[in-house]
């Protein structure tokens, strides 16, 4: 069975030094992600034996360590490059400052931005189930 993307659904592979490049084959290239970011819990693969400070002592939505696979242009260009616009970020902000989530001054704790986290998790949530509503 061939493996294919989680997202856009094109057949994956995994054919050395193509990742990346600008052919067929590099956009296609099998790519992993962590549903929630190592780095929430402390980790880095990047920086391997340090530890960062944790944002998330148990993840919240219970998918700490799993992931999944992707095309190099949905993990990439899509998962790690979202569009937020300037009357987004507007409304995000009031939406922080509603939900008393907001930081004049940063503090020891991350208690706030972890809520800030899942406060965006709750959008894209939300807002996926909105225009899934739309697609039927």
């Amino acid at each position: 069975m061939k493996e294919t993307c989680a997202i856009c659904g094109c057949k994956l592979h995994r054919a050395r030094d193509t990742y990346a490049k600008p052919t067929i084959q590099g956009r296609s290239h099998a790519s992993a992600h962590h549903f929630i970011a190592e780095r929430f819990f402390g980790r880095s693969k990047n920086r391997q034996g340090t530890q960062r400070v944790k944002i998330f002592e148990r993840c919240p939505w219970g998918h700490e360590g799993k992931q999944a696979f992707f095309c190099y242009d949905c993990h990439e260009e899509v998962l790690h490059n979202p569009v937020f616009l300037p009357d987004d970020i507007e409304r995000l902000s009031k939406i922080v400052k509603a939900r008393d989530l907001s930081e004049e001054t940063k503090t020891e704790s991350r208690d706030l931005l972890a809520k800030r986290i899942e406060l965006l998790h709750e959008i894209i949530s939300r807002g996926l189930l909105a225009v899934e509503k739309d697609t039927k």
